[in-house]
């Protein structure tokens, strides 16, 4: 339920009934029901699931709203521009199904096998009787040696070799946090020859927070710089301070009493700390002043520097990012060892992607596109030959997915995610893309397994069953062919269960 305002008056509506033109407000932590234009308030929006942008924008009268984002802690009224079928995630959802229907549908390998195994089976008996009989043979006899030809021949067996593996693949790959959606897509991972990831939220954690502080003078410890900075800026709701602050209860440091709270417009904000002036400013507010920027906070490029001052005296700095995934790195180490090539898709800029595809020994990044130039990506990447696997936890990543030959989503991602990838990460652990690959390779050595036995038994048996050794002395009746059937059976059970070894290797 939203709530629209008509004439000064506040009506709850259903989302549905949402037209153009129509006003209504978006409190805090609602999520924007349409495309549309602010009239009045100001908040911070996080659109990184819609853009991929990892820091939250802000957004005041004036700006534009895309539906789908979430509103952070201020209130904001909005004229509605384009609902429904007209909406931006209505258009990447078209995306999304465009390039499904694109995608061919590969039959199952083993029921294919077992229909033609039904028609040998058929043939094969047929042919017995009649060459039996032909040889001056009793009807029982020849009738005998068709029955067991029939029994050996019955095709469940290879019917089950590739349903079996699969089966236990998918349930020990769920115990595992791999949740597989697409049966052929799982199958077909060990063809990855190449991974395109989003960054927010995915090779890095997707929240803005800080990854650096330093003191400039004796006079302050590291933590004191935190400290008066998390303070200041308690009260506020902008990204910088939540990050500030949250990394202040991470490292259980109490805050102290504030009071005279004062913005400095553009470039920070003030307020009286122990009795004395303490500001938490921008480079704006350094430059205005005339104080040169530290070495150390000018040369990070992918994140936001902010300053601390005391009595008009810089004191330290603070340095905030969205931060790369502690397992993002050891990830992308077994892909090298794999060869398979690793690139970065995000809607960042490239000041604040080229420094986490240079840390983490990328092949490639690509920099400030959309959900339509994802598509594009992966396209290209197919057209040189590649084998394309895209991992990504948005929206913005859906069409992306569906294109890919395989689609990977991280698993704290949306609905939209879930509903379109094809292989889901429970844990939101880029080196469980690692394990699935290896893991999709031995399920796919087991089908093979189970394939070649089913076959090779068959091809054995059924000569046996048909008589080719009667003149030797060695004949197989009816039950003698249902004991083999059945061992035969037996081994391709057993095989598929040797994965969940396999998956404990891997995962070591």
């Amino acid at each position: 339920m939203f709530k629209t305002q008509w004439y000064g008056q506040i009506e709850e509506v259903r989302l549905e009934s949402l037209m153009p033109q129509d006003l209504i407000l978006i409190k805090p932590g609602e999520k924007v029901p349409a495309d549309g234009i602010v009239t009045e308030g100001s908040s911070y929006l996080n659109e990184a699931m819609l853009t991929g942008e990892s820091l939250p924008v802000k957004k005041e009268t004036g700006n534009n709203l895309i539906g789908g984002s979430l509103n952070g802690n201020g209130s904001l009224k909005m004229r509605v521009l384009h609902a429904g079928k007209d909406s931006y995630l209505h258009k990447v959802i078209t995306l999304v199904q465009q390039a499904q229907k694109a995608k061919s549908h590969i039959q199952n390998l083993s029921d294919r096998a077992a229909k033609w195994l039904t028609y040998i089976a058929l043939a094969a008996g047929l042919i017995t009787l009649a060459v039996w009989l032909e040889q001056g043979k009793t009807f029982v006899f020849s009738l005998e040696r068709m029955v067991t030809v029939m029994v050996i021949a019955c095709p469940h067996t290879l019917g089950l070799a590739i349903p079996l593996v699969v089966a236990i693949s998918t349930a020990v790959s769920a115990q595992n946090g791999l949740w597989i959606r697409n049966r052929t897509a799982f199958e077909e991972s060990r063809k990855i020859s190449a991974i395109l990831f989003d960054k927010t939220g995915t090779l890095t954690t997707g929240i803005f927070g800080v990854t650096r502080f330093h003191t400039l003078t004796d006079g302050f410890a590291r933590e004191e710089i935190l400290q008066w900075a998390a303070t200041l800026e308690q009260p506020s709701e902008h990204p910088i301070a939540v990050g500030i602050v949250n990394k202040s209860k991470e490292l259980n440091l109490s805050l102290l009493k504030a009071e005279n709270f004062e913005a400095i417009p553009g470039m920070g904000m003030q307020a009286r700390v122990e009795h004395k002036q303490v500001g938490v400013v921008g480079p704006g507010y350094l430059a205005e002043k005339g104080v040169p920027i530290p070495k150390e906070a000018a040369s990070t490029q992918a994140e936001t520097v902010v300053f601390v001052s005391i009595e008009n005296q810089i004191v330290g700095w603070i340095a905030l990012a969205d931060a790369i995934r502690p397992e993002s790195k050891g990830a992308i180490e077994i892909f090298r060892q794999a060869r398979i090539k690793v690139y970065m898709a995000t809607g960042d800029n490239e000041k604040v992607a080229e420094p986490v595809c240079k840390e983490l020994g990328l092949d490639g990044f690509y920099a400030s596109v959309l959900p339509q130039q994802k598509v594009a990506i992966v396209k290209g990447l197919q057209d040189k030959g590649e084998f394309v696997a895209m991992t990504g936890d948005g929206v913005n990543d859906a069409p992306a997915w569906a294109q890919a030959n395989v689609g990977i989503a991280i698993g704290s991602g949306t609905d939209v995610a879930a509903e379109t990838a094809d292989i889901i990460l429970v844990h939101s652990n880029p080196r469980d893309i690692a394990s699935l690959i290896l893991f999709g390779r031995a399920t796919y050595r087991r089908m093979i397994q189970n394939i070649a036995w089913a076959t090779g038994y068959n091809m054995v048996a059924i000569p046996l069953a048909a008589g080719v050794l009667y003149r030797t002395g060695i004949v197989l009746g009816p039950a003698t062919g249902a004991i083999l059937m059945s061992r035969s059976t037996i081994v391709v059970a057993i095989n598929p269960q040797l994965l969940k070894k396999q998956i404990r290797k891997v995962n070591q």
